[in-house]
């Protein structure tokens, strides 16, 4: 069967009987006589070359085949659902709230930021990592409802985005408490030959770091250079070297005194935005997340 030809009042049919598991009971409820609705979910049957249901007693039984086809029923009704639900700007039902994330972001501070979303049961949660091109792709083709990234993106006619800075703070160094307690050192100025961790080439404050060096005549022994924030978090906590990063990624490690804090550099920054499609039906959980972000520190 081609999908044009798949008859999707049939298949709701279906699926609303073998959510109750009841034939009579669904009839009564779908206000249509139990030999129409039988009749129905044959003609789905023969379409798709598949009995859906046994009977047992006077119960009826999914097959596989008919297990497999309301799998895919809950994810096309509830989808379905979620639809009219937007476009009415209705509240009630499962919203779901698709984010994607750039890979060298802070896991730390993404769950900070969506904190006041989580005990929110009428929610469902999506979140993706990657790389920012592939992510602004998937937002423009509408198969995610937001970007949260290290760098400002540009706008224009062809792609319609808005980027709004949600926060940022300066980049520290951080180190082992047994190794480098009650130590502090000026950046980039006592870094050379320091052991140190380093975010990847491809993160924002890299090649600021970088330049500093350059113009102080600095040459860090540099031992890792890390994409990802949860790894460099790692080997600051446990490598002895030191390591340059937001605090917000290491904030439970500094808070139990596992790691703490050598030095701080107010010209290296990490900054943080929300890039989203400027469309009528954005989730309305999203406008609130937006807005209270700027009422609270992150």
């Amino acid at each position: 069967m081609d999908v044009n030809r798949l008859n999707f009042h049939h298949l709701y049919y279906f699926w609303y009987v073998a959510k109750l598991g009841h034939l009579s009971r669904a009839a009564r409820e779908l206000h249509i006589s139990q030999s129409a609705l039988s009749a129905q979910i044959r003609q789905l049957e023969q379409g798709l070359g598949e009995p859906l249901f046994v009977r047992e007693g006077r119960r009826l039984k999914l097959t596989a085949t008919g297990h497999l086809v309301m799998d895919y029923g809950d994810g096309i009704f509830d989808l379905a659902s979620e639809l009219l639900g937007r476009l009415k700007g209705q509240k009630e039902g499962v919203i779901r709230l698709r984010i994607g994330s750039v890979a060298t972001l802070s896991r730390n501070y993404q769950e900070n930021w969506l904190r006041p979303l989580l005990s929110d049961p009428t929610l469902l949660l999506t979140l993706e990592s990657g790389l920012l091109d592939d992510l602004l792709e998937r937002l423009l083709h509408h198969e995610l409802d937001i970007v949260l990234a290290s760098e400002a993106v540009p706008t224009n006619q062809e792609r319609p985005l808005h980027c709004r800075q949600l926060g940022s703070q300066p980049m520290s160094l951080v180190g082992m408490e047994k190794v480098w307690n009650g130590r502090h050192l000026r950046i980039p100025d006592d870094l050379h030959g320091i052991e140190m961790a380093l975010p990847g080439r491809r993160h924002s404050a890299r090649a600021r770091f970088d330049a500093l060096c350059t113009t102080h005549a600095v040459v860090p022994n540099v031992r890792a250079e890390v994409d990802d924030m949860a790894m460099l978090r790692l080997l600051a906590r446990d490598s002895g070297w030191l390591a340059l990063l937001p605090e917000v990624v290491v904030q439970d490690e500094l808070q139990s005194g596992h790691l703490v804090m050598v030095g701080v550099s107010s010209e290296l920054m990490e900054h943080f935005y929300a890039i989203t499609l400027p469309h009528r039906y954005q989730p309305s959980v999203l406008n609130r997340l937006l807005m209270s972000a700027d009422n609270r520190a992150i």
